[in-house]
């Protein structure tokens, strides 16, 4: 047998094997969720968010083939990855409105085409200017994802389990964050940084397909959620729509009616402020459809509810920091640890792993201890999370060897990420159903400025402190990625913003005393806006 049939049959072996691992990860995947119709709204709600995460970890991952090839600094590296998210904060508010309004699936999938050719427009820009111009256009298309994921996860899951179901999805934008930083530097340093950009641009098409012909548009209020051991997705929207049809009832709002006052079970948040006895904020009741709202009474009314405030400013500041971190990641590793291209990527990709356990772990715990009764746990565990990986990064950042620091950025990192699936399910339990989009869309304008300020910030502080540091070479002569006076930039930087991350923490402790009552008014609100709908106009 020749060398070459040797290495044919060794590649067949390897395809066959490939394809093995693919079936038995995609059937452990579909057990775990619940049945193969809740895998495809997961797996493509998380491919979504992995498509931002990969964009937004590909700035990063190509700073240092930037820098040399447009002769920037961190600065402008920054500027990059916030304007996106700038652009993307003043489109953010009227897509909420348009969520709450209209069909989310196929707006959604057109977000994700423009978003493809936006970023295949990166690949060919000319300049720095030019490349910048690209990343405008690509915030402006990129608004719709938050609004219109967080209204989908509450129509198909019950609140029950929102917070393990929010993990799943969230892991999507976590191994989009790991492709965008060990793929695209790979593919930079190897080919160029134009390369890695084209090579984000192509699973949009894709994946905009695939949401747009194989997930349907489920009913507001929660009647199409998707039960453990759905097998047909199409099936069961289908079947849920002729429910409201054959009973006579005309919206969705005027279906729920017909349920009175019984309590939602699905709601573990809001069955236990009912045994619990807790009362409504009276003056926060809604006892019309949220859906009906103006643009600008909708969000006055958002902004009025303490704990949306508090964890609007807390996740906002926790974003904050990872921007700032996931910007410049790949540039502190390598000037301040001395490492390689390949060194870094894997320091990186163990960080992601941190972030992905911290995620799914996270979101299954504070379902289980919901169910226990323990109310306040979706808003206490990620203020314990915030605070525990301040204290932890310190000395991932400080220490001087890679070796023992990065199991402490590996902790810090699972604590980071694993606040988010219980944050995003406490937003659910204490907005009315018909606000979702647009209390989404608002959190994510400020939580979008604080992440465009972060790069800028971090960069721009990065640079003022390398700036004082002795023997700087200038940007682009340096033998190195970065220089010596750079990576001490960086690394002050990372320390001094820390404090962001621990103000995050104390902000979601306040919360603990004002969730439960929230909790109480956005069910108050859904029985009063239901019984408004019932008995009609006069």
């Amino acid at each position: 047998m020749t060398a070459g049939e040797l290495a044919a049959g060794a590649g067949r072996e390897a395809l066959r094997a490939t394809r093995w691992t693919a079936r038995l990860v995609r059937g452990e995947v579909v057990r775990r969720v619940g049945g193969p119709a809740r895998a495809r709204v997961i797996v493509l709600l998380g491919g979504v968010l992995a498509l931002n995460g990969a964009d937004t970890a590909t700035v990063g991952a190509v700073a240092p083939q930037l820098e040399k090839a447009l002769h920037i600094g961190n600065t402008k590296i920054g500027l990059l990855s916030s304007v996106a998210l700038l652009v993307g904060a003043v489109f953010t508010i009227p897509v909420g409105f348009l969520v709450d309004r209209f069909k989310r699936i196929p707006m959604l999938s057109l977000s994700i085409v423009l978003w493809s050719v936006a970023s295949l427009a990166s690949a060919f820009a000319g300049s720095y200017s030019s490349l910048l111009l690209t990343r405008l256009a690509l915030g402006a298309v990129t608004a719709t994802a938050g609004p219109a994921i967080a209204s989908l996860t509450g129509d198909y899951f019950p609140g029950r389990e929102r917070g393990r179901v929010y993990g799943y999805i969230l892991g999507g934008e976590i191994a989009g964050t790991a492709a965008g930083f060990i793929v695209s530097g790979s593919v930079a340093s190897l080919i160029t940084w134009r390369a890695a950009f084209l090579l984000l641009a192509i699973p949009g098409f894709f994946l905009a397909r695939s949401l747009y012909r194989t997930v349907p548009e489920p009913l507001r209020g929660g009647q199409s959620r998707l039960e453990a051991g759905v097998i047909d997705l199409q099936q069961a929207v289908a079947e849920a729509a002729r429910g409201p049809a054959e009973s006579g009832a005309g919206s969705d709002a005027g279906s729920d009616a017909a349920h009175g006052d019984e309590p939602d079970t699905d709601n573990l948040a809001q069955e236990a402020v009912r045994r619990l006895g807790v009362r409504p904020d009276p003056r926060l009741v809604l006892r019309e459809d949220p859906r009906a709202m103006g643009l600008v009474r909708s969000v006055r009314y958002i902004l009025s509810i303490p704990t949306n405030v508090l964890m609007i400013i807390s996740s906002s500041l926790g974003y904050f920091f990872f921007s700032g971190l996931s910007t410049f990641a790949l540039l502190f590793v390598r000037g301040h640890y001395h490492a390689g291209q390949a060194t870094a990527e894997l320091v990186l990709g163990l960080l992601v792993a941190g972030a992905m356990v911290g995620t799914l772990i996270s979101g299954r715990v504070t379902d289980a201890l919901l169910r226990r009764g323990q109310l306040e746990v979706r808003v206490w565990v990620p203020a314990v999370c915030y605070l525990g990986a301040t204290v932890l990064l310190i000395p991932g950042i400080v220490a001087t060897k890679l070796t023992p620091a990065i199991w402490f950025d590996v902790g810090g990192a699972a604590l980071l990420s694993a606040a988010n699936p219980p944050l995003d399910a406490a937003r659910l339990d204490i907005m009315p159903a018909g606000l979702w989009g647009r209390a989404e869309s608002t959190r994510t304008v400020l939580r979008s400025l604080a992440q465009a300020l972060a790069p800028l910030l971090f960069g721009g502080l990065a640079d003022l402190i390398a700036g004082i540091a002795p023997e700087q070479a200038p940007i682009g002569t340096h033998p190195g990625v970065i220089s010596p006076g750079g990576a001490r930039g960086l690394e002050i930087s990372f320390l001094l913003l820390l404090v962001t991350l621990a103000a995050a923490g104390i902000f979601l402790l306040r919360a603990r005393h004002t969730y439960p009552r929230d909790v109480a008014t956005a069910a108050a609100s859904r029985q009063s806006s239901e019984a408004a709908a019932a008995e009609g106009p006069g």
